[in-house]
């Protein structure tokens, strides 16, 4: 169970970890700075396991992996949005962070409410409702349990 900060349509990637920031040398020093422009309270405010939650396109803009790293160092348990922009979804698997489309949940909870997640089941549970998203397929979720596509192939050369 975790807390959802809710958030719009169209979240670039300098939105969630401005550019400025991308000069420091570790995702650590980046990460208290995610969604500084939206929510400067976000990173102090997200503890493991808790969701972002958004409409669509949301990662849209540049292709820094960066993006997604510090929403994983923070512990966002994954994204659930009506929508990602293609780079920003290849860059979450890559690095492991789930990233689910739901199109019915954003429509239907606030900044605040509690949530529950079955990647496996593809399943959301939040207010005593559940919405279907989309199920990873077993591959998908394999690299995640990895820790990212990296880690995943680097598994497989051990």
């Amino acid at each position: 169970m975790g807390h959802i900060f809710k958030f719009h349509t169209d979240v670039d990637t300098d939105q969630i970890i401005a550019s400025q920031y991308l000069l420091f040398p570790t995702i650590d020093e980046m990460k208290t700075h995610t969604f500084e422009s939206l929510d400067p309270d976000f990173a102090s405010n997200v503890k493991p396991g808790d969701f972002v939650v958004a409409a669509e396109n949301f990662g849209c803009g540049s292709s820094r992996e960066q993006a997604p790293s510090v929403l994983k160092a923070l512990g966002v348990k994954a994204v659930i949005a009506k929508s990602f922009a293609r780079i920003f979804y290849r860059n979450a698997i890559n690095i492991g962070l789930p990233v689910i489309v739901c199109k019915d949940l954003y429509d239907h909870v606030s900044d605040g409410d509690e949530m529950e997640l079955s990647l496996t089941d593809g399943i959301v549970r939040t207010g005593g409702q559940e919405y279907v998203c989309t199920k990873l397929p077993p591959y998908m979720q394999g690299i995640l349990d990895q820790g990212g596509l990296i880690a995943s192939l680097n598994r497989e050369v051990e």
